[in-house]
């Protein structure tokens, strides 16, 4: 499959949701949507970051349907006034893009520590505040799309401290939430198939793109020879945010992709190229981590899916 931009079909009257959307793979993707006919909401931790990427987006694209709104995955409170400011509004898409990669330990305003609380808890909760606005079961093509990485193999649900409190590494809190959003992206798509929903769920990576994720970590330790180091990897080794931001178009608006799967690029060590399905970890098929990690995510966030039961079996789409 060399599945390209030039491949989405027409967007227009589909409204898409993406966190992160001011930068990296989150602009690249909400350019390309614009592009072809899509309102994009674009739900930014900034809104004048966004604002600017508005700019950025719009000198490209001059007609593109835009609209920020402030979101910040790293506060519940955030999480719900952008989801109370979108009630009554029909969406289409759903894209969980933002996130933080391999900082030192902090916390998020709830206690969390920041890479499970922005990269999955924050995402856990905007998609349960925003299940009514995809019409569950109504006819149509709705889709949630969660951004993991290929990190997440390494990853490992530590629910003894799901919050690094006893040990910390960045690397390894890093994969945990990664891990966290294929097992998150699977245990929904079971649910939405047990509720007869006519939403998908699957999860995406980008492979090794060249965006500002990477940096985060080094500028947060003020560490100049890390970020030196890996702006030679980005340079030498990734391909380009446009290229990193492919699974997610694919999985958002390819009429031939399915639920419950796990998209990446299908290059070189996949981390380069274009997009195709593939196998996620051994431990991202484990329903009953997933099960135990929907539950202790419902209760630290206080989002419940009262319309999304829990599988009494195995289902399939």
């Amino acid at each position: 499959m060399s599945w390209t931009a030039a491949d989405i079909p027409d967007q227009q009257g589909r409204t898409v949701v993406i966190t992160g959307a001011n930068s990296g793979i989150g602009l690249e993707a909400t350019r390309e949507l614009a592009r072809n006919g899509a309102t994009v909401i674009m739900a930014c931790r900034s809104a004048a970051r966004g604002a600017e990427a508005v700019s950025d987006i719009r000198s490209d694209v001059p007609d593109a349907d835009l609209r920020v709104e402030e979101c910040d995955l790293a506060d519940l409170e955030s999480v719900r006034s952008f989801a109370d400011r979108l009630d009554g509004e029909d969406l289409d898409v759903l894209i969980n893009n933002a996130g933080v990669m391999a900082i030192p330990r902090s916390e998020t305003e709830d206690g969390f520590e920041t890479q499970f609380g922005v990269n999955h808890l924050g995402h856990f909760a905007l998609t349960g505040l925003l299940l009514e606005n995809l019409g569950l079961n109504e006819d149509g093509d709705s889709r949630i799309v969660t951004v993991s990485s290929g990190v997440h193999e390494s990853g490992a649900i530590d629910f003894d401290d799901l919050q690094g409190e006893a040990s910390y590494d960045e690397w390894d809190a890093y994969a945990q939430s990664k891990l966290a959003n294929v097992l998150f992206a699977y245990e929904l798509e079971r649910r939405l198939l047990t509720a007869d929903a006519n939403v998908k769920s699957n999860a995406v990576h980008p492979g090794y793109a060249n965006t500002r994720l990477q940096f985060r970590g080094p500028e947060q330790r003020g560490s100049r020879i890390r970020k030196a180091a890996m702006k030679v990897m980005n340079t030498v080794l990734a391909q380009s945010a446009e290229m990193g931001a492919l699974p997610t178009l694919y999985a958002a608006t390819a009429p031939e992709a399915e639920g419950g799967a796990y998209y990446g690029p299908g290059g070189l060590m996949n981390m380069r190229g274009t997009p195709e399905r593939q196998a996620s970890s051994e431990r991202s098929y484990d329903e009953e981590t997933a099960r135990r990690l929907w539950d202790v995510s419902s209760d630290l966030t206080g989002v419940t899916y009262d319309r999304l039961p829990e599988p009494a079996q195995p289902v399939e789409r």
